[in-house]
């Protein structure tokens, strides 16, 4: 027996309820791959441990480190993360093997009554309270309710989905907002009670995808792992992320970003993509769009990347740079 082909695979994988749901779901893809076993590897992170807000330990990169420096320790064959939480610049010791099909990448409002935002905002004796770690969705959130003639209270929250959904199930907040995808992978997507239209709020750049990350010298496994890719994600989200990168904005920096691909009669030939930063108060936002090729193959991510830091330059001249620094919580 060759054991370098025949013993499990070690996906390491966040401890947290959403975390292991991911992971199961990438391990069991691998699994039908690979003809191999895979054992999952709990893995604890700094994120995990802290319970300072994200944008003050340095954004959600906190969750990913850990998880790479067992990659490159050899203690784990793969890793699976949050896009999301992935720091735009890719250690070359690491191979990004695969980003598989992206679920729904905007983000849910669960709230009290089973109300949707306008609802909420609609009492005027009351101002609601909603719990978001997010200086991204604040930002929109707050801007949301000034379009409407209206004003939210945003409170800051850490803890999982359990935790964040239970602040309003005791009464504490009037709603929380979560990312739709993950409220699916854990199966409580219809506790929502309302999937924020990325027109009023912008999802963060990757949400909605993961990453299936291993070690660049693991080159039969990168290979392999390969298979799950799906190319209109990555081109997607290589927009995004670029954008993100040419910001020079961290994790926790209130930046929305989406990019769509556009279908013609026959076939996908354009990709869309959206931007906003603004400060957290809601009372500024640069939102601007730009429309691009699509990648002539699947491995060219060229013109996903010129189109992120096209739109990040378009942004900077209407006033960006004068609002990445805004941390307020």
């Amino acid at each position: 027996m060759n054991d370098s082909t025949n013993r499990a695979l070690r996906l390491g994988t966040r401890r947290s309820k959403l975390a292991m749901a991911q992971s199961g779901q990438i391990a069991e893809a691998v699994r039908e791959l690979t003809g191999r076993p895979v054992e999952l590897v709990e893995i604890t992170t700094y994120g995990d441990t802290s319970r300072e807000h994200l944008a003050q330990i340095g954004g959600s990169g906190v969750f990913v480190s850990a998880l790479r420096d067992a990659l490159l320790a050899g203690d784990i064959d793969f890793a699976v993360h949050s896009l999301k939480d992935l720091p735009t610049t890719q250690p070359e010791s690491l191979a990004l093997a695969a980003i598989p099909v992206r679920e729904d990448p905007r983000d849910a409002l669960i709230a009290r009554d089973g109300l949707t935002f306008e609802q909420l905002t609609a009492d005027e004796d009351r101002v609601a309270r909603i719990g978001t770690g997010s200086p991204r969705r604040m930002a929109q959130l707050n801007a949301w309710a000034r379009s409407l003639g209206r004003r939210v209270e945003t409170v800051p929250i850490r803890g999982n989905i359990d935790t964040r959904i239970g602040f309003v199930e005791k009464g504490e907040l009037d709603a929380v907002v979560l990312a739709a995808a993950g409220l699916t992978r854990i199966g409580r997507i219809d506790e929502a009670t309302q999937l924020l239209s990325p027109d009023v709020v912008l999802p963060a750049p990757g949400q909605g995808a993961l990453a299936i990350e291993c070690a660049a010298v693991n080159v039969d496994l990168v290979a392999q792992l390969a298979e799950l890719d799906d190319p209109d994600t990555r081109a997607a989200v290589t927009a995004e992320r670029s954008l993100l990168a040419a910001l020079e904005a961290g994790c926790s920096a209130p930046v929305g970003a989406l990019a769509d691909l556009q279908a013609g009669e026959q076939a996908v030939t354009e990709l869309h993509l959206r931007g906003v930063v603004g400060t957290t108060d809601g009372g500024t936002l640069v939102h601007l769009s730009t429309t691009g090729h699509v990648p002539a193959s699947p491995d060219d991510v060229s013109a996903p990347l010129k189109l992120g830091r096209e739109l990040a330059a378009e942004m900077l001249a209407k006033g960006a740079a004068g609002l990445m620094g805004e941390r307020a919580l």
